[in-house]
């Protein structure tokens, strides 16, 4: 079963279905597969996991599949009593299916649960369904109009469960178990067991002793951040919900269900559920959930009947866990709000923010793929030093039991089990530094990504631009055409245009503190008009204006100007919506008197919500202007209402149509002063940006040419699409921009313009809006990639178009990265594969990153960063992986002599060389500057293999070169051959070997440790520099000169040739000199040769292919040309 077909209610409003069955959300992306328990099956398992000692549990739990399909039989889900689930990532889980019984002990309800969500058994559609009850996204109209909590669904806590976001925190013993199962620590127990075998207790003991206190220290920190996540997400509060009767009760929030009417309290109350604002408006924090600092006000939904989704209607949504900071005017005589609960527990937006971080996404990543196939392949060298060492140690008169050991001793030298932590180290310093700089992660295998992202999309307002913005002017407008541009909105006469500034907006007051949107508080600072609000129960204000329940009043100043104004008070408000670009208000006048509705919104929404002949004929000239100089410009508009319009309950769809045009409200929006630098940073980087904003286009344009995203030189070509209607066809055109679209610009400037793009001459830029983004997916999904590939400004565009262009940038192969400041960017920044939010959170669930700086400076501080971590973990890997190598080189030529390292001399090089220069190799920052290219993310490139398997032969050599010097000695005396292995050290053969290879352990880290373009160079990691000083003094020490206790410590052989120690150190240099130009050599691409032996390659990235296309396409894109879809050609010709 993939699913269930989702049904919605014919009409009306959300509410529980009439049939008794929860309304069910289908899972379309999860495969169920539905099993059933055979008791001879389950003992045979039982019998054989007591023969195989558990190996075959740790290989169940390793593969869960396996496990089923040993255990159970394949059966149809309606008798299923075990589950295999598959997710769209191919990952498997088994989960149990659980059921609830009536008094009679009858299954009432299958339902299992994954993920904190539940899934029921319906029946009726022969799936699992997960419960939701707002996913047909209808609320019944009884609820709106009554206010009361509806009879409860049977067993309604049984379907939905607790309201519980409940995080578990496993016992210190269960998770012991599960560490110890991991692989990593699987491996490290035959290891350990093996090295006792074979008489190496020192280096066992140690490893045991090392393991111990990972497993601590891993289990402390899971422990303790589940415990964190746990008191962050589990939320118990005692709430009032109101009866069908109309009585109170109080009640545990975790009784709550979805369909409960909540009472929420004047003083406001930290939410534990979503619900819909039944009555009453609520001053709402958001900054847990979105980032966003500004209160949010939220007001109730429309009374008639239509589509509710909490997404589309957030302003009529209360979200779990934002905290309400007052509510007022759902409940006459008492105070408060009203609200219906809609989602509990995981299925609330919390929920679903707790269980991404509980449950995150595998990251698809080409560095953490490769380096589990780097694995493989390092397990298949390990496999041909088995062999070879069964071939050599055969030939000698080792035992069968000893030549088992050797053999397996192979397999944990070439596979280091440290691999794993070693290459994380350089994300975990990475992390820190950006900690230290104010920007968070709260996931770190983000930071190697971002190393790569190779476009950028920013939000504008508040990002780009600064936050505030001041009134530049108004310029009031009819269909007369438009007056002067009014530098201060005092000076306006009393009049629609003062009186709408004033009261058209969402500000409230808290502790005698405007409240709300810093744009709209300007706009109420710029009038000086003044906010009242009806304290508690006071009816005084009501009773001022004709008894209409009234939400604020706005009072004028005191001044000679304005002193025929007289007080205005609010009385219903349609708050603003991005989708919808526009918020409304009625307002009253004393008495109840002269009802009127203002509007107040995006320009071109405005005037096509306005009556024609009241729109100047100058309009769309005159906000072009504005837009192009950069301004921030919103359009007012009213209407009177009559007398026989019911104030309370009118809907936003009658207010909000036929009105009449007031003017333009003009602000200018600064770009700040460190945008221009950073994308001026990230375009020398090779790095496109984009611009993603709600804004108008031109307004949008003129930003990003200030800010560097468009140069001078570089023009802009609008995209206009349009989507099919009953009268036309879908089209979509491009038009020359900047002042030069077809309105003013000359045929002959079009002509040289054309001439000089198709011959290369000029770079242009793509320009494009929400509604015609929308169509071009819609209706022209061939063009898509190319517009994707050029554009650079996407305006008017709705949180939803954020999240969607992200993805189809992605679909490209680009590695995106999104910066925003506010809930309309939360999609866009969770989808992106780097998110960075900049708020005054410490840390926010909204995105992988939060930067407490209020620019984008911290976004090339994340790249330079990203890509000092990517290269600091290929360098520890290739320094484990060649450490590995070397030790398997040195083993296997001392097999073939008969001898072996020894216990101490193992503990010495894994322990004070290879860890301690691991562990402070990824110390290094980052490069100041950012380099145009980014750096390889392949473990499996030419580049890699090939100086992996260079240096390994130079090692080799070298090793066996000293080993050859050794034999060619005057004085040199051959091992005791009767004896093998580290029963006849000391001898001069392993003390070679054991010179040449510690010098080796410690040049090679130098080698890899890469610095520029991406690190600051090496001699700025004082620490690694410092420690490389000191082992190659101490290493240095034990082969010049070692003092006799160390010497029988360690097992080497004592030799008086002065000379002959001196050439070691010599061939160890030798050896380093050939490794560092080797690695330089490679650096500088010595291997492209082998590349034009095999001819040039199409680029596996979609977006590389498009761009070598576009650029040999010299007749896209074809200006002032409309376009039809192909389907609509072949139509239109026949």
């Amino acid at each position: 079963s993939t699913g269930c077909p989702e049904e919605e209610p014919p009409g009306g409003f959300c509410s529980p279905s009439p049939r008794g069955e929860p309304h069910c959300k289908p899972e379309t992306h999860m495969d169920v597969q539905g099993f059933r328990w055979v008791r001879w099956r389950v003992w045979l398992c039982h019998i054989g996991s007591v023969l195989s000692l558990g190996l075959l549990l740790v290989l169940f739990r390793w593969r869960p599949r396996l496990g089923v399909l040993a255990r159970c039989n394949s059966c149809p889900l309606a008798f299923a009593n075990i589950l295999l689930l598959r997710d769209s990532f191919g990952q498997q889980y088994v989960v149990e299916l659980l059921c609830i019984l009536n008094g009679f002990q009858v299954p009432l309800l299958h339902y299992y649960l994954f993920e904190g969500l539940r899934y029921i058994w319906m029946a009726r559609k022969g799936a699992f369904c997960r419960v939701r009850l707002t996913s047909n996204a209808y609320v019944k109209h009884t609820l709106i109009s009554t206010h009361f909590t509806p009879p409860p669904l049977a067993a309604s806590s049984s379907v939905y469960g607790t309201n519980l976001i409940d995080v578990p925190v496993k016992s210190f013993m269960r998770l012991l178990i599960e560490e110890v199962l991991n692989p990593f620590y699987v491996f490290q127990v035959f290891s350990i067991a093996l090295w006792l075998t074979d008489s190496y207790y020192y280096y066992a003991a140690c490893i045991v002793i090392i393991s111990l206190i990972s497993i601590c220290v891993s289990l402390y920190e899971i422990r303790k951040q589940s415990n964190t996540i746990r008191s962050m997400a589990q939320q118990i509060t005692n709430v009032t919900v109101r009866r069908s009767s109309g009585e109170e009760d109080s009640l545990s929030s975790v009784e709550l269900v979805p369909g409960d009417c909540v009472l929420i309290p004047q003083e406001g109350l930290l939410l534990p559920c979503d619900a819909a604002l039944l009555a009453g408006e609520c001053m709402v924090n958001e900054s847990m959930l979105t980032g966003e600092s500004v209160p949010v006000m939220k007001t109730p939904l429309p009374a008639a009947g239509g589509r509710y989704s909490p997404e589309t209607q957030r302003r009529h949504t209360l979200f779990c866990g934002t905290q309400c900071i007052q509510a007022k005017g759902g409940r006459p005589g008492r105070g408060g709000a009203i609200a219906v609960v809609t989602s509990t527990g995981f299925f609330t937006a919390k929920g679903d923010l707790v269980s991404s971080i509980l449950y995150p996404q595998p990251i698809n990543f080409r560095f953490y793929q490769d380096a589990i196939k780097f694995l493989l392949f390092l397990g298949g060298v390990a496999l041909c030093g088995t062999v070879y060492s069964i071939v050599i140690l055969s030939r000698t008169n080792t035992t069968w039991w000893e030549l088992v050991i050797r053999a397996l001793d192979i397999v944990t030298i070439v596979v280091p089990p440290a691999l794993p932590a070693a290459i994380t180290t350089g994300t975990i310093y990475a992390q820190s530094r950006l900690k230290r700089e104010g920007v968070f992660c709260i996931s770190p295998p983000r930071i190697n990504i971002s190393g790569k992202v190779s476009l950028f999309c920013f939000d504008k307002t508040g990002t780009l631009t600064e936050e505030g913005l001041d009134v530049w002017g108004v310029m009031e407008g009819s269909g007369a055409g438009f007056s002067e541009l009014v530098p201060d909105p005092r000076l306006l006469p009393q009049g629609p245009m003062l009186s709408a500034m004033a009261c058209c907006h969402s500000v409230a007051l808290l502790g005698g503190q405007p409240l709300g949107d810093p744009l709209e508080l300007k706009m109420i600072e710029s009038t000086g008009w003044e906010l009242e609000e009806p304290a508690g129960d006071d009816k005084t204000l009501d009773s001022e204006f004709g008894g209409h329940r009234v939400l604020a009043v706005m009072r004028p100043p005191a001044c000679p100007l304005q002193s025929e104004s007289v007080a205005v008070a609010l009385v219903q408000r349609f708050p603003f919506s991005s989708s919808l670009q526009r918020m409304s208000v009625v307002t009253v006048n004393p008495e109840g008197q002269s009802s009127l509705a203002f509007i107040k919104g995006a320009p071109e929404m405005v005037a096509s919500l306005c009556l024609r002949e009241s729109v100047p004929a100058q309009f769309s000239n005159t906000l072009r202007t504005f837009a192009s100089d950069g301004f921030r410009v919103l359009a007012l508009g009213y209407k009177t209402l009559y007398g026989q319009t019911d104030l309370s309950t009118i809907e936003r769809g009658e207010v909000e149509r036929d009105m009449q045009f007031l003017g333009l409200l003009v602000m200018k929006n600064l770009v700040k002063p460190e945008s221009a630098e950073v994308i001026t940073t990230l375009r020398l980087a090779h790095l496109r940006t984009v611009m993603v904003t709600g804004d108008n286009v031109l307004t949008a344009v003129n930003v990003a040419r200030t800010c560097g995203m468009l140069g001078s030189n570089e023009r802009v070509i609008f995209v206009h699409a349009t989507p099919q209607t009953a009268h036309s066809l879908p089209s979509l055109r491009f038009h020359l921009g900047e002042g030069g679209t077809e309105d003013t610009a000359t045929q002959s400037s079009i002509d040289m313009y054309t001439q000089g793009l198709y011959q290369g001459v000029i770079n242009y830029h793509l320009a494009i809006n929400g509604k015609s983004f929308s169509a071009l997916c819609d209706h022209f999904p061939e063009y898509l990639p190319k517009v994707l590939m050029r554009g650079t400004v996407y305006a008017r565009m709705a949180p939803e178009q954020k999240t969607q262009l992200v993805t189809e940038l992605q679909k490209l192969n680009y590695r995106v990265g999104m910066c925003g400041d506010g809930a309309n960017d939360c999609g866009a920044l969770r989808a992106a594969d780097v998110g960075v939010s900049l708020s005054e959170a410490e840390a926010s669930v909204a995105s992988p990153f939060t930067s407490k700086s209020d620019n984008i400076s911290c976004v090339p501080l994340l790249i330079r960063e990203g890509r000092c971590s990517l290269v600091t973990s290929f360098s520890l890997f290739k320094y484990m992986a060649l450490y590995s190598l070397i030790q398997f080189s040195s083993v296997l030529i001392l097999y073939t002599e008969k001898t072996n390292l020894g216990d101490l001399q193992f503990l010495f090089f894994d322990m004070v060389l290879v860890t301690l220069l691991a562990i402070v190799m990824g110390k290094g920052g980052p490069s100041t500057e950012l380099h145009p290219q980014r750096p390889p993310a392949s473990l499996l490139a030419l580049p890699v293999l090939a100086s992996l398997t260079l240096h390994t032969l130079l090692l080799i050599l070298g090793q066996v070169s000293a080993l050859l010097i050794t034999t060619s000695q005057d004085w040199f005396v051959p091992l005791n051959s009767t004896m093998s292995g580290a029963a006849n050290l000391p001898n001069l053969e392993d003390t070679s070997v054991f010179d040449l290879s510690g010098y080796q352990y410690i040049i090679m880290a130098v080698v890899v440790t890469k610095g520029y373009p991406y690190k600051r160079p090496l001699y700025y990691n004082v620490v690694f520099v410092c420690v490389l000083l000191v082992l190659f003094a101490l290493m240095s020490w034990l082969v010049l000169a070692p003092v006799p206790f160390l010497r029988k410590l360690l097992k080497l052989y004592y030799i008086p040739d002065m000379n002959f120690k001196i050439l070691l150190v010599a061939l160890a240099a030798l050896n380093f000199v050939f490794c560092f130009l080797l690695e330089m050599l490679i650096d500088r691409g010595m291997l492209n040769c082998l590349r034009l032996l095999r001819g040039r390659r199409q680029s596996k990235k979609l977006y590389k292919r498009l761009d070598v296309l576009l650029s040999d396409s010299p007749s896209w894109p074809p200006l002032d040309q409309p376009l039809v879809p192909p389907q609509c050609t072949v139509i239109g010709l026949s």
